[in-house]
Formats: C-alpha cells, structure tokens, sequence
C-alpha cells in the first residue's frame, strides 16, 4: 500500500500545533478559571487535586516539537531514501540506505514543492533524487548529465556533451555484486570521475537530445540496465528532491542479508 509520508507527517505537524494552540488561547483558560471557582467554593477544605488537561491535549504538546523538528528537518536538510533497484550500479547498490541533502539545491515547502529560497543548482555528475516525471509519486534517482542548454548524444555506448566526447576508460570485468557480466567503466564528467557498467552486446537506447531550460538530462551509472532520460526525456527543476551523497547502511531484504562495507560510502 502507498502512502505519502511527506504529506502525512506535514498534516500530523500542523493538526497537533492547531490542538495545542487553540487548548492554550480558550480552554486552558476556562479549566483554570473553572478550577479556581471551585478552590474559592472549598476555601478552609484541603487542597483540591489539580485537574488532568484533556488526553488528546497531552499528546498534542508532547509530540508536536518532535514533529516539527522532524519536518523541518526532512523538508529543509536531509532525507533518507532507499534504494530498491540496480539501476545506479555500481555508485548504489540494491539495498543502499542513502542521505540526500535537500539545501543544495534551495530550499522547498513541503507538499506544494515551491521554492521558496534559491541557493544552488544541479551540477554535471552530481547524484540526484527526483519525482519521476511520468508519475511523480515515485522518487527516482539518476546522475546528471546534462544540463539546461546542453546537446547530448550516446551513440555507440559512447557519451557526447556539447560536440565533445567524454573520456571512458575500460577497468575490466565487473566483479560486484547486482549486475553480472557487466564491463566496468570509469567516466571523467568535467572532473567527476565515476564508475559505469556496460554490458557487452547488449542493445541500449541511443540519440540526441537537446536540454530544455529549466530541466536536466541524467542517466544510470548501470547503462544498459537503467530507465532514464533518453526513454522519458528530462527532469523538470520543480521535480528535483536532492542531492545523495551518504551511504547510512545496506540491507538487501530479497537475499536476507547486509553488505556491512557499503555503511558509510560517501556518494560520487
């Protein structure tokens, strides 16, 4: 079953901030001045006990910090994400438990996604997480490739940017786990060097493209293994989530197990 956590956490914020708020401007008010009618009424008896604030009262203050300082902090710095397929190896493993920086790119108000502070903007091989165009309720996550303007061509498991080839390095054969028989590759993006799994005799989407304003071009690293933008063309800016760049841990549930080397990875 779905469900949007993001919108769940957002309302649960709001809903127990509005309880706790409304309680403490009116009915606080009249539970104490209620009490203290009746302390007058029993003046000379012993004390009268202290009356319980509402139940639903109690919980609402108790966890509304918690709750905001959850949002704030999934919305505005860092969110965890999972990563369920192998389309990004070998950067991320099946199973990777991954930190996305969400100030990099500005900041954005949770639900609407409207930016609200523009701070950076997505660079050639940095790996990023977004709202899968055709059906933005999935996050997906990719490498940048191009960027608003650039003219991309992949022909031949060769990548081009801008009339220039991108230097590719063959390393041998992929000896990690999630993707057999697979070439490992090393991609210099302008500096950004990263691994790639090519697959041998395997036929692959290739063309051209042109980068609209405002959106961005991005491949897996597991290339012939990978639905991205030269199938479902480019990532709109207001679809960005964040930048990954930490591997928290790895548990891979299909093979009931964890690849304890992968916990703390730092993201290229």
């Amino acid at each position: 079953m779905d469900f949007d956590l993001e919108a769940i956490l957002t309302l649960l914020t709001v809903l127990s901030g509005l309880i706790w708020l409304v309680d403490a401007l009116v009915f606080a008010r009249r539970r104490r001045r209620k009490q203290e009618a009746q302390g007058s009424v029993m003046a000379g008896t012993p004390a009268t006990k202290k009356r319980r604030d509402p139940i639903l009262v109690e919980y609402s203050r108790s966890f509304f910090p918690v709750l905001l300082l959850v949002l704030l902090l999934r919305t505005f710095v860092v969110e965890p994400f999972h990563i369920p397929s192998s389309s990004m190896v070998p950067t991320l493993l099946v199973g990777d438990f991954i930190l996305v920086n969400k100030f990099d790119y500005g900041l954005r108000l949770p639900i609407t996604h409207t930016k609200i502070l523009r701070i950076g903007e997505p660079k050639r091989g940095d790996v990023m997480v977004f709202r899968y165009p055709p059906d933005p309720s999935v996050d997906y996550i990719k490498r940048v490739i191009g960027l608003p303007g650039d003219h991309i061509v992949y022909r031949g498991e060769t990548l081009y940017i801008n009339g220039k080839q991108i230097p590719d390095k063959v390393l041998g054969l992929y000896a990690g786990p999630d993707q057999m028989g697979a070439m490992l590759h090393q991609e210099d993006l302008g500096g950004v060097k990263h691994d790639t799994l090519i697959i041998p005799g395997m036929e692959h989407k290739q063309g051209e493209w042109t980068v609209p304003p405002g959106e961005y071009f991005v491949m897996g690293d597991n290339r012939d293994n990978s639905s991205d933008s030269r199938y479902w063309k480019f990532v709109p800016e207001k679809n960005i989530i964040g930048k990954a760049f930490f591997v928290w841990m790895n548990w891979d549930a299909f093979h009931d197990s964890a690849l304890w080397h992968r916990v703390g990875t730092v993201i290229h």
